[in-house]
């Protein structure tokens, strides 16, 4: 496939400030570092479970507002919180600097590392139906990958326990990315670029984020089912939880209308939404999604209406102290393609991720029937603007209160 021509550079804001013409290199760096509902009306004010000052519509759009007011702040957020099918949406700031237009329900965005619980639901599914085995290894479903991975599980890849090397972290493709932000990668050949490395470590002694597990993970499901995994998606996830607007594109084009990305690092801002392709980061970060249909998907797979209860102990046995890439509200911990947040004021289950021009959360109670996306549209993460990430983590943690409360 040709590589597609580098898009077009954002128009001057407001302001009539000039975009720079060059791409940043904070920007170019990211995805090589890291990629790796229904408005109604709002719920009343009522105590924070922790004893704490109402969590009211007034006081959340005010921490929202407050966040894009810093500084450092993205230029936009929208948070939705779910409870009893009923969906409350908080936005600030905009989706997009040139139209000034805000950040909405049914508005396209990456979801970045949040795609790893999608190819977690694929491969669970299969664990359901016994095509799969928590405990299949490499070797004995993927045998042509190196031998000094053969002994790593299927469980071992869903908890970051493998010891699996980051593709995403080779500097023979990070050099391909900064030359070609567009290259389109063969997604099923991403493992090449460490398939000369060992093991970190022995599988499961230690925990370690890798974009390489959830890529091994597809590869698996293929395998076993003779199907790609982007069918594979459409039959086991959004088939069945009605997802129209969810999709794993392979070029660098965002289905209309969409959230846009911004690199903040650079004034004015830089957009970023389409700088990257997702064939580079595929199972692991390539999923393309609405904060309405993340809810919906993240109440089914962090619930009990997608898996077998058998499939679900298995998913919910956690790790303390492993966190999500970037880490969540409350304190992290790490099951299969899933987290733990213990709040303040309760459990939630989830995923976060980060990628150029976004950073994500999506969680649930373990009961699937309430939830809380939240969606800023720049990159933050604990390399990446780390004093915004500890001041968005205490933000989604008040929403989070929100939605556990009264319950």
């Amino acid at each position: 496939m040709p590589t597609p021509p580098r898009p077009a550079p954002a128009p001057p804001s407001a302001g009539g400030r000039r975009l720079r013409a060059g791409l940043s290199a904070t920007a170019l760096a990211a995805v090589a570092l890291g990629t790796l509902l229904q408005p109604a009306q709002a719920a009343g004010g009522g105590p924070d479970p922790a004893g704490g000052k109402p969590y009211d519509d007034a006081r959340l759009q005010r921490q929202l507002e407050q966040l894009v007011a810093q500084d450092d702040g993205p230029p936009g957020v929208i948070a939705a919180l779910t409870k009893g099918g009923r969906t409350k949406t908080y936005t600030a700031g905009v989706g997009d600097i040139a139209t000034g237009r805000p950040p909405r329900l049914d508005d396209h965005m990456r979801v970045a590392s949040v795609a790893k619980a999608y190819s977690g639901a694929v491969a669970l599914r299969l664990v359901d139906r016994g095509e799969l085995s928590l405990d299949d290894t490499i070797g004995e479903v993927l045998p042509d990958q190196p031998a000094a991975w053969h002994a790593v599980t299927l469980r071992q890849l869903l908890q970051h326990t493998s010891g699996l090397p980051d593709f995403s972290a080779s500097p023979e493709f990070r050099a391909i990315l900064i030359a070609d932000p567009h290259h389109v990668f063969d997604s099923r050949r991403l493992l090449d670029f460490v398939a000369g490395r060992p093991l970190l470590f022995e599988p499961g002694a230690l925990y370690e984020y890798s974009n390489s597990d959830n890529i091994a993970v597809a590869l698996m499901a293929e395998a076993v089912t003779g199907r790609r995994y982007e069918d594979l998606l459409k039959e086991l996830v959004y088939r069945p939880l009605g997802l129209r607007r969810t999709s794993l594109p392979e070029g660098f084009r965002l289905p209309q209308p969409y959230i846009h990305g911004y690199d903040t690092t650079v004034e004015p801002p830089e957009d970023v939404s389409e700088l990257f392709g997702t064939s580079g980061s595929w199972a692991s970060g390539g999923i393309v999604s609405t904060p309405r249909e993340l809810g919906i998907f993240i109440r089914a797979y962090g619930g009990p209406a997608l898996l077998s209860e058998k499939t679900r102990k298995e998913q919910l046995t956690f790790r303390p102290g492993d966190s999500s890439e970037p880490a969540g509200p409350g304190t992290n911990a790490a099951g299969l393609a899933i987290f733990q947040y213990t709040t303040r004021c309760g459990v939630l289950y989830g995923h976060t991720g980060n990628t150029a021009g976004y950073t994500q959360l999506a969680a649930t109670t373990p009961d699937g029937t309430r939830s809380l996306t939240f969606s800023i549209n720049t990159q933050t993460s604990k390399s990446n603007k780390p004093a915004l990430l500890a001041r968005l983590r205490t933000v989604q943690e008040n929403f989070a209160c929100a939605l556990l409360k009264g319950r």
